[in-house]
């Protein structure tokens, strides 16, 4: 299967299947995709998209960035969520090189695991329902918000730390088109130093602060998000392959 799939005006939209999990279980394809912002997505993008037959796409920008930048044009029968997650918007004037990109992004997005609470569950509790399928989470570059979503569904289907770190990086791949975007928009105009960087440690950090807060990832989705035993268990019936010897 094919993690990483091409368009002409994204340079981040991936399947998250694949990942080895719980009990010899394996993260089924064309389940959960990830993805930057689908307010591009025309011409052949939208065709190739709605090849996809996605039926939910779940958006976690601002409503503010959702009507300057656009959204996921209409498609017939696919339903759409914007779930904003981050509360404190990001002082990037408040970056030093001495706290480094790792650790800034790391205490970012343990801000957006405290303030996002209420929309985190609704996006979970969308992706665990197996007719939801095939679903797109997104955000503006599908790295941080994006990221910390789905290193949230991968850490309660049993997928390892090492693979969700990986997973996460693997956006490390569009960062230089990002700062090209970037560059062609706004100029020689000063560009904070983590602007589309996907350090691996921070991912690795993230869930280390929230495994020390909570107890564990399971803790933090069931204690503060307030999902259930029961929408866990029927996010991994259908994310997930069979049990080894079951067929």
């Amino acid at each position: 299967m094919i993690r990483h799939i091409e368009f002409a005006n994204l340079c981040n939209f991936r399947d998250v299947g694949g990942y080895a999990a719980m009990d010899g279980r394996t993260v089924r394809w064309q389940r959960l995709y990830r993805a930057d912002s689908l307010g591009l997505l025309a011409g052949d993008d939208l065709t190739a998209f709605r090849a996809l037959r996605v039926r939910n796409v779940i958006d976690l920008r601002h409503a503010f960035e959702v009507d300057k930048h656009g959204r996921v044009p209409e498609t017939e029968g696919q339903l759409y969520h914007n779930l904003p997650i981050e509360g404190r918007r990001w002082d990037v004037a408040a970056y030093t090189d001495e706290l480094g990109v790792t650790r800034f992004l790391a205490d970012r997005y343990l801000e957006v695991a405290e303030d996002g609470v209420a929309n985190l569950r609704t996006a979970l509790e969308t992706i665990a329902r197996a007719d939801n399928a095939p679903v797109v989470v997104h955000c503006a570059a599908g790295k941080d918000r994006t990221g910390i979503l789905t290193a949230l569904v991968l850490s309660l289907a049993g997928v390892s730390e090492d693979d969700i770190v990986a997973d996460y990086a693997l956006t490390g791949l569009a960062t230089e088109r990002f700062i090209a975007d970037w560059r062609r928009r706004h100029g020689d105009a000063e560009l904070w130093p983590g602007f589309g960087l996907a350090p691996a440690d921070t991912m690795r950090f993230f869930l280390a602060d929230l495994t020390a807060r909570h107890g564990s990832i399971e803790r933090y989705v069931t204690q503060v998000l307030g999902l259930t035993a029961d929408t866990i268990a029927e996010l991994r019936a259908h994310l997930l392959t069979e049990p080894a010897g079951n067929g």
